[in-house]
């Protein structure tokens, strides 16, 4: 799903944890493969993420070419704590909503 340059890959999980991690990461490679530009991850189903998953999200972001940039969009209370309490709101740009992830020009 492309939207003003930006892509974005909606998780279709309640969890992203130990049992998900690296079946997420395979599947983050394939959707990023031959993109460029800007990757929205939609994180509104998401109810529960731990250490594997985050781990994952940041492997997601490592493996992406350069000129590609990681995003996420749509954190619930929960997740979105995990992001701030592991310092990992420094390291990606997160946004409220898919809205306003696409309208932003974050980089």
């Amino acid at each position: 799903n492309a939207s003003d340059g930006a892509t974005i890959i909606t998780v279709q999980a309640a969890r992203i944890d130990a049992a998900v991690a690296i079946r997420f990461k395979d599947l983050m490679q394939e959707a990023t493969d031959g993109l460029d530009g800007r990757i929205i991850l939609d994180l509104t189903q998401v109810d529960f993420i731990d250490s594997s998953g985050l781990g994952a999200i940041v492997a997601s972001m490592k493996q992406l070419q350069p000129g590609q940039k990681l995003e996420l969009a749509s954190l619930n209370t929960n997740v979105d704590k995990v992001f701030r309490l592991t310092r990992m709101d420094t390291v990606f740009p997160i946004h409220n909503d898919i809205r306003t992830a696409v309208s932003s020009h974050a980089g």
